[in-house]
């Protein structure tokens, strides 16, 4: 339940960043707000990085995780905020957050085809209901063009990509992850946006570009890799679908948008289908292979079964550690522990 409670916090963080991005854009261009937002990312995440003691060296990194965090730096932190800020450059602040649910329906596709993200019949019933309610949505945003629809869409897919990619670095902390991510795809894109035109907008405007940054993106981002890791891409995105809705309302409080029948209809689909979703856990006798990896772990969990030589504190705690190969059956979703192949649709009670 914790989990959930941490991936719901992080899409309420993140969908304030609509409406919110929606203002600093009459001011600020997109290369140059999307820089400013990942750099305020970066700095709200770094006093946790350091509180855990890791700081910011990057561990225990094998060729794997490299490459995960460079595509997830890449697509989720340079490509996918620019086509976003574009996006709503185009359209309504309503309209984008209402596109956003294309997320979803990206993360569980690539889950399926790439990322041995298994997908029972209850859990493509709730994406099949996210995905009508997003259709809902926009079923009266006729002001959306074709362009601003490909560019969300877009970033959509690479935020697909970065969900997965995120969930799988297990070499670094959440933090840590965020941290580079933020830094890097925030300069990146600062300097792009500078080379096209200098910085003409009021300091206070920078301000408040990083300050959203370190809440809607920062905190938002460490907390969904958190929940991300524990529940696996595709049932985290499920949760942090409701993020456009929180943008929604935030719209209608900030920018006086309307608040139509569609949308209060689309929001309980939303709500049932994330319930149908979780019945889609399921159970089956699998293997665990070798695994050393460090992460946010506690000792119940039936995987930790490793000692301390020194006395810690019951809990979560966070360190380099070894899972020896094992094999057992009980009821789980892809975390991070389980990535294994399924031949055979996995029987189950809950499906």
């Amino acid at each position: 339940m914790q989990y959930i409670i941490i991936a719901v916090l992080s899409a309420l963080l993140f969908g304030a960043s609509t409406p919110v991005g929606k203002i600093l854009l009459t001011s600020l261009p997109p290369f140059q707000l999307a820089g400013l937002l990942y750099i305020g990312a970066a700095m709200g995440v770094l006093p946790f990085s350091m509180k855990e003691g890791k700081g910011l060296r990057l561990g225990h990194m094998d060729s794997d995780n490299w490459l995960r965090l460079f595509g997830a730096i890449s697509m989720g932190g340079v490509i996918g905020p620019v086509l976003l800020l574009f996006g709503l450059q185009l359209a309504s602040s309503a309209s984008v957050a209402m596109w956003l649910n294309l997320e979803l329906a990206a993360t569980a596709a690539l889950g399926y085809l790439l990322f041995k993200d298994y997908i029972g019949f209850f859990g493509w019933l709730g994406v099949a209901g996210t995905f009508l309610a997003s259709i809902l949505l926009s079923w009266n945003e006729g002001g959306i063009g074709p362009y601003a629809l490909v560019l969300v869409g877009g970033a959509s897919i690479c935020w697909g990509f970065d969900n997965h990619l995120t969930a799988l670095i297990d070499g670094i902390t959440p933090t840590q992850s965020t941290f580079w991510k933020g830094l890097v795809a925030g300069l990146i894109n600062l300097l792009i946006g500078l080379s096209i035109e200098p910085f003409n907008a009021h300091l206070w405007l920078l301000g408040g570009a990083l300050v959203v940054g370190v809440f809607s993106y920062g905190f938002s981002i460490s907390l969904y890799i958190f929940a991300a890791q524990h529940l696996g891409a595709t049932r985290s995105q499920m949760i942090f679908a409701s993020a456009p809705f929180f943008g929604v309302m935030l719209s209608v409080l900030l920018l006086g948008e309307k608040l139509t029948a569609i949308q209060i209809t689309a929001a309980g689909l939303l709500g049932l289908s994330l319930v149908t979703l979780f019945r889609g856990r399921h159970a089956h006798y699998h293997n665990h292979e070798p695994l050393h990896h460090t992460h946010n772990h506690r000792h119940d969990d039936g995987h930790h079964l490793h000692e301390h030589p020194e006395k810690i504190a019951p809990g979560y705690h966070t360190h380099w550690h070894n899972h020896k190969p094992g094999a057992h059956s009980h009821p789980h979703w892809p975390d991070v522990h389980h990535r294994h192949e399924h031949r055979n649709p996995p029987r189950s009670t809950y499906e």
